[in-house]
């Protein structure tokens, strides 16, 4: 197939999945990682008779809502979108999509649409975050996998890719004892020789290492292992116990299985409690490895603070607590 690219396209808008969208000759386009008000050089990969959709070629002009990413690892990984956007931005550009889907799809007439509340930090925020371990790590191009025969990594899939594993150095995604964490537990099993998980294969001990943290400094470790190597197991659970004191529930799973999915299964705790605490106001919350909680705490609590005031309560009410995410909506009765 030939190559096509689409010369000067100025990206006016934001699309689905974060994409620039600009027109050509009144066809749709979808540029990866284009900011409205860039001028651009489109290399295309996919067209159809309605749109169009590529990567940035070259960056003609930048827009004055472009922004340094700050992250090594952004663009690859695929764990965060909007780097290189001013976050002040992306909340205007999100609002317009809400008021363009309930609108344009929903047909909802003279809607009002407040202003979103964003988040007062823009890094750090999650307190959640799973990595996958495997023998078979994303390269950044062929050189690396030259100059470095170890092919093992522990870090994010890459987007689109069930069996590539890009080896995370930071994320910013968390605070920084999630990289102290992981990036201790990879050079612990390559010293020790632990083996890494194969995806094709479905070999390797070493699987999957899930971080939990509270606003209340607990930390909760889960580390998931193919099979139960007695000696292994202990050996990387007994050096997290004594280098890291942060962790205040470390636990363990034993998966050997086809699938990733772990709900199944029975939860060891190796050491502390089988759980930690979140506190939001004068509500406390025993999240166990279980536990579905909302991934960024601080804007839970603003969440539930604007439900709340919109519910005007005096008292008088019955509430019904339909579905919550947790048992907030009860409590607050």
């Amino acid at each position: 197939l030939p190559i096509w690219f689409i010369k000067n396209l100025h990206i006016t808008d934001i699309a689905d999945e974060g994409r620039g969208m600009g027109r050509d000759n009144g066809l749709v386009v979808f540029v990866e990682q284009a900011v409205p008000g860039d001028v651009v050089d489109v290399k295309v990969d996919k067209k159809k008779n309605s749109f169009a959709a590529g990567r940035i070629a070259a960056l003609i002009e930048p827009s004055p809502y472009r922004v340094e990413p700050f992250c090594e690892h952004f663009g690859i990984c695929g764990g965060c979108k909007w780097q290189y956007l001013d976050y002040r931005q992306q909340l205007q550009f999100k609002q317009n999509q809400v008021f363009e889907t309930l609108t344009r799809i929903g047909k909802v007439e003279n809607l009002k649409v407040s202003p979103i509340i964003g988040s007062d930090n823009i890094t750090a925020y999650r307190n959640k975050l799973d990595f996958t371990f495997s023998d078979k790590r994303y390269l950044l191009s062929l050189d690396e996998g030259i100059e470095n025969k170890n092919m093992n990594a522990l870090g994010f899939h890459i987007p689109r890719r069930f069996d590539k594993i890009l080896d995370i150095n930071t994320c910013y995604l968390m605070d920084d004892l999630n990289n102290k964490i992981r990036n201790f537990v990879r050079d612990f099993c390559l010293a020790n020789q632990y083996t890494f998980s194969g995806i094709k294969h479905h070999s390797g001990l070493m699987r999957t290492l899930i971080i939990r943290t509270t606003t209340l400094g607990e930390c909760m470790v889960i580390v998931v292992f193919r099979d139960d190597d007695t000696e292994k197991r202990i050996g990387l659970l007994e050096a997290l116990k004594t280098n890291f004191s942060q962790i205040t529930s470390l636990i363990y799973v034993i998966n050997n299985k086809k699938n990733d999915v772990i709900s199944d299964l029975p939860f060891e705790c190796y050491s502390g409690l089988p759980y930690i605490t979140e506190q939001l106001e004068d509500l406390k919350f025993r999240i166990g490895p279980h536990s579905f909680f909302q991934t960024n705490s601080f804007q839970t609590l603003k969440l539930y603070q604007v439900v709340r005031s919109f519910a005007a309560r005096t008292g008088n009410e019955n509430v019904y607590d339909l579905y919550t995410g947790t048992e907030i909506g009860r409590a607050h009765v």
